[in-house]
Parts: C-alpha cells; sequence; structure tokens
C-alpha cells in the first residue's frame, strides 16, 4: 500500500493488520464499496481503496470512514444504517513465547514430578536404594574399635593363661603366649571384618541390579 496527504494507506497489499477497530464485511458494505471504485467523483487513491476493500472478509473502520468521506454530504449514505448488520472482528493476540530458561525449568519440573510419580508408583516392591556402608557413623567406628581392643586383649589373656599353664611360670612362655593369642584374635578380627564388607557388597549389587531392571522397565 502507498500512504496518501492524510496518512490513510492506498490499495495494492490490502489492509494490513493492527488497524484498529475492524468490522466485518456485509453485503451492503460490500456494495457500497464496489460503487466507489468505479465512481469517478472520487479520489485515484479512495477508488483503489474501495477496490481492495471490497473483496477482503473484513474492513478497518478507519478505511471505510476515508471513503465514506470521500463522497459529498448529500451522497454518502448514513454511516449507521452502512455499518447495520456487521460485527466487530477481533483478532487473536500472538501467543507469548516462552523464554529459554523458563522452558528448562518447566521441562526440570516435569521431570521431577514424573521421578515423584514413578518412586511413589513402585515404593512398595522396589528397594531401598541407600545400602548403609560399613562403618558410616561415629557410633559404628567407636563401637567397632572397642569391640577388636576387647577381643585381642582376651587374646592375649587366654594365650597367656594357656602357655602358663602349660610350660608353668615361665614368665616368657607366658607373654609368648598371650602375644599368639592376641595375634590369633586380630586375626579372627580381620576374618569378620572381610565376611560382613563381603555381605555388605552382596546387598549393594543386588539392590542395583533390582534397581536397573526397575528402570529398564519403566523405559520400555
Amino acid at each position: 500500500m502507498s500512504v496518501d496527504d492524510e496518512g490513510f494507506e492506498s490499495a495494492g497489499d490490502g489492509p494490513r493488520p493492527n488497524v484498529g477497530l475492524t468490522i466485518s464485511n456485509t453485503d451492503a458494505i460490500r456494495k457500497f464499496l464496489t460503487s466507489a471504485s468505479s465512481d469517478p467523483n472520487l479520489s485515484d487513491v479512495i477508488r483503489e481503496l474501495s477496490s481492495s476493500l471490497a473483496g477482503e472478509s473484513s474492513v478497518p473502520y478507519v478505511y471505510l470512514r476515508r471513503v465514506w468521506l470521500g463522497y459529498e454530504r448529500g451522497c454518502r449514505p448514513s454511516l449507521p444504517v452502512l455499518m447495520s448488520g456487521s460485527s466487530f472482528v477481533f483478532s487473536s493476540p500472538k501467543p507469548r513465547e516462552k523464554s529459554k530458561e523458563l522452558k528448562n525449568r518447566l521441562k526440570k519440573l516435569e521431570e521431577d514430578a514424573e521421578r515423584k510419580a514413578y518412586q511413589e508408583l513402585v515404593r512398595d516392591i522396589a528397594p531401598k536404594e541407600s545400602v548403609e556402608e560399613p562403618f558410616s557413623s561415629y557410633k559404628d567406628q567407636l563401637g567397632f574399635g572397642l569391640h577388636v581392643v576387647v577381643t585381642m586383649f582376651t587374646g592375649y589373656l587366654v594365650g597367656f593363661a594357656a602357655f602358663r599353664a602349660l610350660f608353668g611360670r615361665s614368665a616368657a612362655m607366658s607373654a609368648a603366649g598371650g602375644i599368639l593369642g592376641l595375634v590369633c584374635a586380630m586375626l579372627l578380627e580381620t576374618l569378620l571384618f572381610i565376611l560382613r564388607s563381603s555381605s555388605l557388597d552382596r546387598k549393594l549389587s543386588r539392590t542395583q541390579t533390582t534397581s536397573s531392571s526397575l528402570k529398564m522397565k519403566k523405559n520400555q
């Protein structure tokens, strides 16, 4: 469209959007515009504008009024009569585009919601993923240390008493027996520690295997 001296756009590309109030094109309006497009008493801009508006399904009010004002006062129809039967046409606003940060945030919230729903679904059948590590707390460490000390002391006393009973009151042999008992107690504690760690490792392995199987079923 071209723009005349009063700021109105003439025909060429059809009415542009966002031109204010828009009304539906009725038979009366279309007949009026068709007549105006061939009226030699009107300017070329008005005729061109009327020709482009006549084939549209809706007409901007500002353009219709521009054509209507192009006629002499006694030669134009009443504007309320001309617009009788017409209705307002409202255009939907362009949807607001979400920012990248908002999209990522919404995606993360959706994934968190799905994860919580899945955990709630398998809560009664899935084993707990957290397995207590050996000596993970100060209480466990202190208890294990005291247990080792007591076991070693008991082993020393047993060895000391045994060798004293076998070899009489020889201080050297009794001390050797106590040391032997202490070493045996240490070996026993080491064996028990290895067995306990192996049991926890097997439990952890079973838990991880079960969790992996459940995740694979979920993905399927």
